[in-house]
């Protein structure tokens, strides 16, 4: 009798390789292979890496080493970003057995079959920078969460951020068919998906290749009956003009919840990032946001101690950040990647400095949190339950409103995936509020 052959797959980096991690474990699942989790011995381990920073790409190293020392005999493959813009040295590395860039990831299982054959190194590898690219389709029927799923539209950035490898390992804007879309959406509302996520590397630049656009995609979305939530990812400050807020505003089915990407507070360090729009810029956005949605969830993303950074400017960064007022900020501090311009800008700040600016900032973060989460008790709210949590003895579901705020409803022998509306209360634990059902 034939034993079933076993995969394990490892993911790195953001929800766009999530996505692509969770596409090529149904590909492995359709071909026969049985998926078990990465801490066991299998028969194929796939690492989904990335290349953000040189500590990702050292992640990425270690995981692929981890995997051939569990297994000498596995096929270790080695995908993503990582393999992208290390060519050389992953294909040098005893440690790979095939090597799969991004825009190939589709041809997986083909690639084992011919490892299979011959035991031989092997690589599949396109010149992202230099050849014209399509979007690889890769598609989902289910994915690792169970209520919300994440969806992939978009690929690659024309950005070129001074701080950023993403565009030399993602290549160039690439956008997926509508047509795809709306069929991946279909396939997941069957499945019972009540919410969708659009995600992309650079979700506002949908379109920009095609002729289409963001808001033509979502009204799109909007139609599919069983799905009930559309969230968006990050998006760039200049997708944020009147017209746009104002059309999103009419689609009752979007969460107000907008990730703005900010990377500094002070015009001459977004200026240094080539960031391409200011302080007061930025401000106008949210300023239409909040006009058109009620008490919208804005999110953003702050680097600290980028190159040339002083004190006065960090200074002006704390102030233009009290002056939003965010509901979370993501604080990372600056690290130097090899292959950018920033890597090789003068005034690169010291990492003690860099680690008391990033906790000066990580604290303003909470107290932000707390004013904005403070806004909702005693409100009526609706969250889209996930999963069960057991608190003092009490079974609970917990959810998420449409401004990913959290809260507990008591289980009582209801399912998980299904909405709960009702008045949120008193502060349960953390940042879960307990809601009392209508």
């Amino acid at each position: 009798m034939k034993t079933e052959k076993t995969a394990a797959l490892h993911n790195l980096g953001c929800k766009v390789n999530a996505y692509e991690t969770e596409a090529m474990r149904q590909m492995l699942e359709e071909a026969g292979y049985q998926i078990v989790p990465f801490t066991e011995t299998a028969d194929v381990y796939v690492i989904n890496t990335c290349s953000v920073t040189n500590m990702a790409d050292r992640k990425s190293r270690q995981m692929l080493h981890r995997a051939k020392k569990k297994n000498p005999d596995a096929i270790v493959v080695a995908a993503g970003c990582y393999v992208q813009t290390k060519e050389k040295q992953v294909f040098l590395d005893d440690a790979v057995d095939i090597i799969i860039g991004n825009n190939r990831k589709s041809e997986l299982i083909e690639q084992l079959s011919e490892f299979e054959k011959n035991r031989r190194k092997s690589k599949c590898i396109s010149d992202i920078n230099h050849e014209k690219q399509k979007y690889e389709e890769l598609s989902l029927k289910k994915t690792s969460e169970h209520t919300r799923a994440f969806l992939k539209v978009q690929d690659g950035c024309d950005q070129f951020c001074s701080y950023c490898i993403i565009p030399y390992a993602r290549g160039r804007v690439r956008s997926r068919k509508t047509a795809e879309v709306l069929k991946e959406v279909e396939s997941l509302s069957a499945n019972g998906f009540k919410e969708v996520v659009l995600t992309g590397i650079h979700l506002s630049s949908f379109g920009i290749d095609t002729g289409e656009t963001l808001l033509d995609l979502i009204a799109r979305i909007h139609e599919n009956e069983g799905i009930e939530r559309i969230r968006l990812g990050s998006l760039e400050p200049r997708i944020i003009t009147e017209e746009f807020v104002k059309t999103l505003s009419g689609f009752p089915k979007l969460c107000p919840h907008f990730h703005l990407s900010l990377q500094s507070g002070c015009d001459g360090t977004l200026k240094r990032m080539n960031r391409r729009y200011t302080t007061l810029e930025y401000k106008a956005c949210c300023d239409l946001l909040r006009h058109y949605f009620s008490h919208p969830a804005i999110t953003t993303d702050v680097i600290v101690g980028f190159p040339g950074e002083t004190d006065e400017e960090f200074s002006d960064t704390k102030h233009f950040l009290q002056e939003i007022g965010f509901y979370e900020m993501h604080i990372f501090p600056y690290s130097k990647r090899e292959g950018t311009k920033a890597a090789e800008m003068k005034g690169q700040v010291p990492e003690e400095t860099k680690r008391l600016r990033s906790g000066e900032l990580l604290a303003m973060e909470q107290e932000m949190s707390r004013k904005f989460r403070e806004y909702y008790p005693g409100k009526a709210v609706t969250i889209l339950t996930e999963e069960e949590w057991t608190y003092e003895g009490i079974r609970y579901h917990i959810g998420y409103t449409g401004e990913y705020v959290k809260a507990a409803v008591k289980a009582d022998h209801k399912p998980v995936n299904r909405f709960a509306t009702g008045k949120l209360g008193e502060l349960l634990k953390d940042d879960i509020y307990l809601l009392v059902e209508f």
